[in-house]
């Protein structure tokens, strides 16, 4: 019985301030610590590690974490700073310093406008879920042109594959440029025909990102559907 109890309890749903422990634990993933207390930060599946507590979020929604990579979406723009759609349950204010444009205030709208597709980096997440983001490096830009998918955060390892192999294999066989976001967004770029092929392999690997052989099969399908000059 002991064993059932604790899947049981591995299995517990917490709802959005819920106390979750009263320990010297780490905050993991979607919680914060008050005074020693450990609470959740939204709706999910209690986790519980040797150091840590985290909370896996039932929603399926991005929940950002520093150093990821992420496809954003401008949504507004203030005298020095922008604010960044990173399809989270959080709000990304993008300041001035933060670009690789010098930036003078009341400029913002001479560089992005609402609407405008962004490569960012995440720099930080504090306590309360604020972001910090950033386009300070190598390869993050203002993305122009092209097209933007979005999945399930949870299918992006999938198509990415192991050390990159899925996602090598459709930029390949497509000729499309094609940036991953973490949080469920990807950016392709290429020959309209092309790109609609990519869209349709990465839509097979969300439908059956829990098969085996994956990889094999969508090379099939592109083997099977490729246009000329890809």
């Amino acid at each position: 019985m002991g064993s059932n109890d604790s899947k049981e309890a591995a299995r517990e749903i917490v709802v959005p301030g819920e106390l979750l422990a009263i320990s010297s634990k780490r905050a993991g993933p979607g919680t914060f610590s008050e005074g020693g207390k450990i609470y959740a930060a939204h709706l999910g599946i209690k986790s519980v590690r040797p150091d840590s507590i985290s909370v896996v979020p039932l929603s399926g929604q991005y929940m950002p974490m520093r150093g990821d990579l992420v496809v954003g979406k401008i949504i507004g723009v203030g005298s020095s700073n922008w604010l960044v759609d990173i399809n989270s349950p959080y709000p990304s204010p993008l300041h001035v310093n933060e670009v690789p444009w010098r930036v003078e205030f009341g400029e913002t709208r001479k560089f992005m406008s609402v609407g405008d597709i962004v490569l960012l980096k995440i720099v930080g997440v504090d306590e309360i879920k604020r972001i910090s983001v950033s386009m300070q490096d190598h390869g993050l830009r203002k993305l122009t042109g092209g097209m933007v998918v979005e999945l399930s955060p949870s299918k992006v390892p999938r198509v990415i594959g192991k050390n990159g192999s899925m996602i090598q294999t459709m930029k390949t066989m497509t000729g499309c440029r094609i940036y991953v976001g973490q949080n469920g967004r990807i950016w392709i770029d290429g020959e309209l025909d092309n790109m609609v092929l990519a869209v349709k392999a990465i839509k097979m690997i969300e439908d059956e990102a829990h098969n085996l052989g994956l990889t094999e099969k969508v090379k099939r399908f592109l083997e099977e559907n490729q246009v000329k000059g890809a």
